[in-house]
């Protein structure tokens, strides 16, 4: 609980518990309308390539604002556009759109907005705890996320579900708006305790924008074994294990629920998460991050599999839940390489370049899995995924030794690598 003495720590986790809950609740929603207007697997893979392309478009400059501006300030100016996008989403839900288009071109302005917020929250945290604390305010960063990710989608698909009378239910607030009303609440209250933080990172990088400026973190990246090697096994076994965008099929078609059961798979991965999180707050690992990092891996790839294969509901959220804890140890390792292995002054930039990897392993993944599972179904392509996701683990095993040799995630041990 170290990092927690820290007041600005604790009321950005505290801010980041609420908005992260919300916009899981919200992916619910969304996943829901969608399907229930198309019906099509192939639509649900849009929505995860309409919030991935502005991160391609917009992550370097992004990195570069996180660098160039207070980052305090980019991250307020962010989620504004993000209350704004939600807005819009309440209102197609009264509207019943027949069309997915406009539900596809809210979800891009959002992943406008998280292209120049990424950067500037993962390069706020070095701020906002001691150096020395920082890998427990990693590991306690990633539970506070993945509490925020059992809660949200479970609390998605009951809001989905709840019934309303009297003036509400006249109004249409249902179903989606419900969800979308709550997920406005916790944007404000994120906005709130933002703005009462006392930090002040100022400007990291004096340089004006240009071509070299804006790359430099990714020549750094692509300079360092350790966090390219990192990165990029992120990007290809979550982009290929990845199966959220499949789960209104599976929990329609495959496991015969509701969007209640849908989310409790969405919640499932967040359950390991946050357990392997506790305990890894309670008892940190000290030595063989590498090693480690890529049996976590092909654990991952593992419980996909087995998820793909069942036709139960309880064994799919254990397959899940076992992936989602070995994610967690991959989670701490990459967070601690980026942040540790990387000067102050470049943060903004090897964030934005790790997200980029991170946004394609996630919403590209989706569109890969929806486009997949299209031409083989749902059940082959999953698996398929997970097979692909242990053939990059000891692929990359083998290409990026210095990687699988990682020791002690301290600065002193990361330079020295």
């Amino acid at each position: 609980m170290e990092a927690f003495a820290s007041r600005d720590f604790a009321r950005y986790q505290l801010a980041r518990v609420a908005v992260i809950m919300g916009a899981e609740a919200q992916s619910v929603a969304v996943a829901w309308q969608v399907y229930s207007i198309t019906h099509r697997a192939i639509d649900l893979g849009y929505t995860g390539l309409a919030l991935f392309l502005p991160g391609l478009l917009f992550l370097l400059p992004g990195g570069h604002a996180a660098d160039r501006f207070d980052r305090r300030h980019v991250i307020l100016v962010c989620y504004t556009v993000q209350m704004v996008c939600t807005l819009a989403l309440l209102g197609l839900s009264f509207a019943l759109p027949h069309s997915v288009l406009p539900i596809y071109g809210v979800l891009f302005l959002m992943g406008t907005a998280r292209a120049f917020s990424g950067p500037a929250s993962s390069a706020l945290v070095p701020h906002l705890v001691p150096e020395e604390h920082f890998v427990n305010a990693v590991t306690w960063g990633g539970a506070t996320w993945q509490f925020s990710n059992i809660t949200g989608p479970a609390l998605g698909g009951l809001l989905f579900t709840l019934p309303l009378g009297g003036e509400l239910a006249a109004w249409g607030l249902q179903g989606a708006g419900i969800v979308y009303v709550f997920t406005m609440a916790t944007l404000v209250w994120f906005l709130l305790l933002i703005l009462s933080l006392h930090v002040r990172p100022g400007r990291m990088e004096h340089q004006a924008a240009s071509v070299k400026v804006v790359m430099a973190g990714f020549h750094y990246m692509m300079r360092s074994p350790l966090l390219l090697g990192a990165s990029s096994l992120d990007l290809f076994a979550v982009l290929l294990g990845g199966s959220v965008a499949l789960m209104p099929i599976f929990a329609h078609e495959v496991l015969h629920q509701g969007p209640r059961g849908l989310g409790l798979l969405r919640a499932a991965p967040a359950t390991g998460s946050v357990l392997m999180s506790l305990f890894l707050a309670r008892f940190p690992f000290r030595r063989r991050a590498g090693l480690r990092l890529f049996v976590c891996v092909a654990i991952f790839g593992l419980g996909t599999i087995v998820f793909g294969l069942s036709h139960n509901l309880l064994l799919s959220m254990g397959a899940l839940a076992i992936a989602g804890a070995a994610d967690t140890v991959s989670v701490v390792i990459r967070g601690t390489l980026v942040q540790l292995g990387t000067p102050p002054e470049m943060r903004g930039r090897v964030s934005a370049v790790n997200a980029l990897f991170i946004g394609g392993s996630n919403e590209l993944g989706e569109f890969e899995s929806g486009l997949t599972a299209q031409w083989w179904g749902a059940v082959r392509a999953t698996v398929v995924g997970g097979v692909g996701t242990l053939a990059v683990a000891g692929i990359w095993a083998a290409a990026f030794p210095r990687l699988r040799r990682a020791d002690e995630l301290t600065a002193e041990a990361l330079k020295s690598q």
